[in-house]
């Protein structure tokens, strides 16, 4: 096992695509950085689908922690859980919600692989439960969540002194995934976002 196992000369238990996109802190910037909004939303797409150019053997040897791979996405190592959601602030929501329930539906079944990788803390189950209610909190600390696409036609969550959140998403489906519209408390929500209060 050399000093380069693991990727660790470059980027800790993941590959600089996934760590391109580590600035959950000022997205925006990020986007501006990038060239603007059509060209961030183009390296989200190469992100999913360029395969790893290097041989099976050696990058299975080197990222062994790159799991439940989709292009270079690694679903299975928490570093980026939040990438599939960052197409909302480019204005296609329709791909958060797209590659959303495809990585729900590819990674995440009812049977005997279960789960891609490690779990280490909580992180993947977070994003199973957040992204099956059809939601996510992409930057921490932060009290503002992404609309992703519900897997449930409805959902309530029990918050503290007596109050629901409840979450109904008629007619969805895996083919019906996409939102046309959401409401927040009967009012129309015209961004793909909406804060914990």
């Amino acid at each position: 096992m050399g000093w380069w196992f693991g990727g660790r000369e470059y980027c800790d238990e993941n590959n600089g695509w996934t760590y391109l996109w580590a600035v959950q802190h000022n997205i925006p910037a990020l986007v501006r950085l990038m060239g603007g909004e059509r060209v961030f939303e183009q390296r989200l797409d190469e992100l999913f689908h360029t395969i790893p150019a290097t041989p099976r053997y050696d990058f299975w040897h080197r990222f062994p922690d790159a799991t439940g791979l989709v292009g270079q996405f690694s679903m299975g190592n928490e570093p980026g859980f939040r990438i599939p959601y960052l197409y909302n602030y480019v204005g296609a929501a329709w791909k958060t919600q797209r590659r959303v329930r495809m990585l729900l539906d590819l990674w995440f079944k009812d049977n005997v692989f279960g789960m891609p990788g490690d779990e280490d803390g909580g992180g993947m189950s977070a994003f199973v439960v957040f992204s099956s209610l059809g939601f996510y909190p992409v930057t921490p600390g932060v009290p503002v969540y992404a609309i992703g696409s519900p897997v449930f036609s409805k959902a309530t969550v029990r918050l503290p002194r007596g109050k629901q959140f409840t979450v109904i998403a008629w007619h969805c489906s895996v083919v019906n995934q996409y939102i046309r519209r959401a409401w927040l408390n009967e009012e129309v929500l015209y961004s793909p976002f909406f804060t914990h209060q």
